[in-house]
């Protein structure tokens, strides 16, 4: 395939021009992302249990799936309080493949029912019914995401090596079943579709163009060659992912008591727990984590400690050993390609972003490097700081990517009398939580309250779980699970889930929402104190579990999302942390109990741009480097880590920082196609973000009510329901301007006068 030629564009004809392209992409845009992401040979289909249908999918029997959905505990209706919840308690492994196989199966006898139905299609007979359709195998996946991202082992990984190509073989049965296509198309294309209601006929779209964005309209063997692309993709998905998760386990740092010097004392005792629970008792662990690697290489004084680890972290999946993942990639990229160009596309990203809000690669790449060149201009600042300090204190180096934490804290320190540890000391993370709660009272006017141990089931004995409420009206809206620590077996970062989502279509139902993060866990009886950083990101992974809880749609597909969109609600969250009642109410002193004084509040906010060069540039770089592989003939790309170095020096990447995420460990983008050629979308959502903040700016308040009000029923509740361009307008009564994004991180916008800001 030819490689697509990057425009330019103004940032500000860009950002108006695609917010009225019509979107109509949701998080099952591809057959792969929910179900092959972390999937696996053919080795669980015998004569006896098996029966090969007309497409090609083996299914299991029939008396076999009777018999499974009878007795196979992960397959079982959830019962008990709260519209049923799932028991972990009493998952197990040996279940999972045969409550699989028996879920696929009854899944596509209900699309056979579908098909068979000899009235002519509707939107009840057709879309409603693939609305309605694999609940028993929505309910093994429940578990199967715990198992993956918070549980994992070798038994499972096995599992999933096992059952992708299943899984993918699966999910191609039902996309490429061309009687069933032509039901939807006939809805899509008749008469009734006028009559409709707005959020029905929305269902019909995205129906729609999940099936003929993927594979619907090939025929014969270009169909064969889509499936088999897809159970390749979902092998090489899990398998990169496996190899990154093999790294972060295996490489831990075990230090002694003099390597101590700089380190918090939080993360000191962290450090001693986590070595304990390592059979090092006496040690300190350094986790390959960026919970743990980010505060050691910002307080370290050991330079030569903070190298190995950087290169530890950062070399995840590039060890040229069995679980490097350099070849992976090219076998995804190849088959990528390969694949769209089956559908008709010049590249992969050209058909990824044809539904988002972006509309083009051109669009997404005129964004990021419109801002690309103010934050290298930044970071060199930032570094020229940050190497003044060093040669003042006579440490005679120059600044590499290890040392940009160090400094940058030094300096920070010196500008603003800003000290991290100090900030820290007011960020215990159950305050932090409890001010969430507020925030969430006072926007959505929901109310939490902690349930007692053992009243519902849990995956570990750590997690917690609150009922959420109208304050008001006492009304159940759901449960909020909440998983904070880092442990063996749970994948690293920080992420938001749901078991179920709310809908009516048949019957009201509650949301059971889940919030994951990799906090380092303290010893007995301590408290959890957190970088201001990590307390953002716990704010972010809130909003979108608030995304979850405010949904008022009828139908599971509109809980979906365009993948551009839907990182801006949690963004825009992240705004609530440095609101005055929360200040003052929940970041209050660990020892004493006292608020923050405001003396330190107003340095924080002063710092708030501070380091932007480098929080922006290593984010770009990895937005930047997906557009580019999504874009590029694969043959052209040749080895990652070669095509990743060439692309940096050719944006001109300083040399004093790395990617956020290198692309042999870059997970977003190869162990699934959630964020594959769409990593950009954090930036699109910044600027959707930056704009909607300077609303309650100009409004005087981030808890005034009529834009409160305006916020949940415009941009949270309908989750998918509205096409989000018009969603954000009906907010903010016109598109969003980029250049608040520009003012927002501190960089200067163009025709904008610098003596007037």
């Amino acid at each position: 395939m030819k490689r697509l030629l990057i425009g330019t564009t103004s940032l500000a004809a860009l950002f108006a021009a695609a917010c009225s392209q019509p979107d109509t992409d949701a998080d099952m845009d591809t057959g792969t992302d929910t179900m092959t992401d972390e999937t696996m040979a053919d080795e669980t289909a015998t004569d006896e249990t098996m029966t090969e249908d007309e497409g090609g999918f083996d299914r299991m029997e029939q008396a076999m799936v009777d018999e499974q959905m009878a007795s196979n505990h992960l397959l079982a209706e959830w019962d008990g309080p709260y519209g049923g919840t799932p028991d972990f308690d009493a998952a197990s492994l040996d279940d999972l493949e045969p409550a699989l196989e028996a879920g696929m199966a009854a899944n596509l006898a209900e699309i056979d029912a579908i098909v068979a139905n000899p009235d002519a299609p509707t939107f009840e007979n057709t879309i409603v019914e693939l609305e309605r359709a694999g609940e028993p195998l929505g309910r093994v996946f429940s578990y199967w995401g715990i198992w993956s991202s918070n549980n994992s082992s070798p038994e499972f990984r096995a599992i999933q090596q096992r059952m992708a190509p299943r899984l993918s073989a699966f999910s191609s049965e039902i996309t490429q079943n061309a009687e069933l296509f032509a039901r939807v198309r006939a809805v899509y294309e008749g008469d009734e579709m006028e009559t409709l209601r707005p959020d029905q006929q929305r269902v019909v779209q995205l129906t729609y163009d999940s099936f003929a964005r993927n594979g619907a309209t090939l025929e014969g063997d270009a169909a064969e060659r889509y499936a088999a692309i897809n159970a390749e993709l979902a092998e090489l998905h899990t398998q990169f992912a496996n190899n990154v998760l093999h790294d972060e386990e295996e490489y831990v740092l075990f230090i002694d008591e003099e390597s101590l010097s700089g380190l918090p004392e939080n993360f000191v005792r962290a450090s001693a727990a986590a070595a304990t629970e390592r059979g090092r008792e006496g040690e300190y662990a350094i986790t390959n984590t960026r919970s743990s690697m980010d505060p050691f290489l910002t307080f370290s004084d050991e330079r030569d400690l903070r190298e190995q680890v950087w290169r530890t972290y950062y070399n995840r999946g590039d060890n040229a050993d069995e679980w490097d993942n350099n070849a992976i990639i090219m076998d995804i990229l190849r088959l990528r390609d390969e694949r769209v160009e089956l559908l008709g596309y010049d590249n992969y990203a050209q058909w990824r972003l044809e539904n988002r809000m972006a509309g083009t690669p051109e669009r997404a790449m005129a964004l990021m490097e419109g801002v690309w060149e103010a934050a290298v201009a930044r970071i060199h600042e930032e570094v020229a700081d940050m190497q003044a300090v060093a040669d003042a204190e006579g440490a005679d180096i120059t600044i590499e990517p290890w040392d940009y934490r160090y400094y940058a804290e030094k300096v920070r320190a010196d500008r603003y009398d800003l000290d991290s540890q100090e900030v820290s000391q007011y960020l215990q993370l159950d305050n932090l939580r409890e001010g969430m709660f507020f925030v969430a009272g006072e926007l959505f006017g929901f109310a939490f309250e902690e349930l007692p141990e053992g009243t519902v089931s849990v995956w570990h004995p750590t997690v917690r779980v609150w009922e959420v409420t109208n304050r008001e009206t006492g009304e159940h809206i759901g449960l909020w699970y909440l998983d904070p620590y880092a442990r063996t077996g749970k994948r690293s970062g920080a992420w938001a889930n749901s078991f179920r989502s709310h809908t009516t279509f048949d019957g009201p139902r509650n949301v059971l929402a889940t919030n994951n993060s990799n906090f380092v866990q303290p010893a007995p009886g301590q408290p959890v104190l957190v970088s201001f950083d990590d307390a953002t990101t716990f704010f972010h992974e809130f909003g979108h579990a608030l995304h979850y809880l405010s949904s008022n749609v009828a139908y599971p597909t509109l809980n979906g999302g365009v993948r551009d969109y839907t990182e801006f609600q949690s963004q825009l969250l992240e705004r609530w942390l440095l609101t005055d009642p929360v200040v003052n109410n929940y970041l209050v002193h660990v020892e004493t109990g006292e608020p923050m004084p405001q003396d330190l509040i107003d340095r924080i906010r002063a710092a708030a741009n501070f380091n932007q060069g480098f929080s922006t540039g290593e984010y770009l770089a990895s937005a930047l480097m997906d557009m580019y592989y999504h874009t590029t003939d694969p043959d052209e790309v040749g080895d990652p880590d070669t095509f990743e170095r060439e692309t940096m020096e050719r944006l001109g990447m300083p040399n004093e920082i790395v990617l956020r995420h290198r692309s042999p460990h870059f997970g977003h983008v190869f162990s699934g196609e959630g964020y594959s050629a769409g990593y950009y979308g954090y930036m699109w959502a910044d600027v959707l973000t930056a704009d909607a903040a300077e609303a309650f700016e100009e409004a005087g308040s981030y808890y005034d009510p009529v834009l409160a009000q305006s916020l949940v029923d415009n941009l949270f509740a309908p989750r998918n329901a509205v096409d989000p361009a018009e969603a954000y307008r009906a907010f903010r009564g016109r598109d969003a301007d980029v250049s608040a994004l520009m003012r927002d991180r501190g960089f200067p916008v163009p025709g904008e006068d610098d003596s007037e800001e």
